[in-house]
């Protein structure tokens, strides 16, 4: 058994970093690794964001409550589950985790939900949390069920958030999944995590 101090032998150093964007949004970086064999290779590509929330949320009568919006990536209007940031309380939108508070995972949750669709529930379930995309991101994805959710107020989005709330029956998320018309990666996986 490995001592927990032992590095890794396929771990890779870090050489230098050159930061070419930092705003308050996002850190991409462009660095140089030193591999297990001692070779340097550079450029390896990378980001940092804030961690965020997915929620998978069925309504009294068992339809999910989804969300249609812009996604500038792939330029389309997508149909997804409700999701969003978890709010650090030193203000910053990423960073070092080491030492800082943030927003309960479960908190940011409910607001989320709360603030997208104007849905509620009393029943929340955790179901992972995972890299959002560990090759190039060092952010987490935090996904949670909420069941039997009912409606509690309006909206309340931000000045660049237009957001239509649709319900859809399980066997439509799931054909739109089939037909690549839900197109969030994390969103399809936390439709397969909610029906384990």
């Amino acid at each position: 058994m490995k001592n927990e101090s032992e590095k890794d032998p396929l771990a890779w150093e870090e050489v230098r970093t050159e930061h070419i964007v930092r705003d308050k949004w996002i850190d991409f970086r462009r660095s140089s690794y030193r591999l297990p064999d001692g070779n340097e290779v550079e450029p390896f590509y990378s980001y940092s964001r804030k961690d965020y929330v997915v929620i998978v949320a069925s309504d009294t009568e068992g339809n999910y409550i989804c969300v249609r919006q812009f996604r500038q990536g792939v330029r389309e209007v997508t149909t997804e589950f409700p999701a969003g940031g978890i709010e650090r309380k030193d203000g910053k939108e990423y960073g070092s985790r080491e030492g800082f508070s943030a927003e309960d995972a479960l908190e940011a949750a409910k607001r989320e939900l709360l603030e997208e669709t104007g849905y509620i529930s009393d029943e929340w379930k955790p179901l992972l949390v995972i890299p959002s995309n560990a090759t190039i991101a060092d952010n987490y994805a935090h996904i949670f069920s909420a069941k039997n959710c009912r409606r509690s107020s309006g909206q309340s989005l931000d000045d660049t958030e237009f957001v239509e709330v649709v319900t859809h029956l399980p066997e439509e998320i799931e054909e739109m999944i089939k037909n690549g018309e839900f197109q969030q990666a994390m969103h399809v996986m936390a439709w397969l995590l909610e029906k384990i």
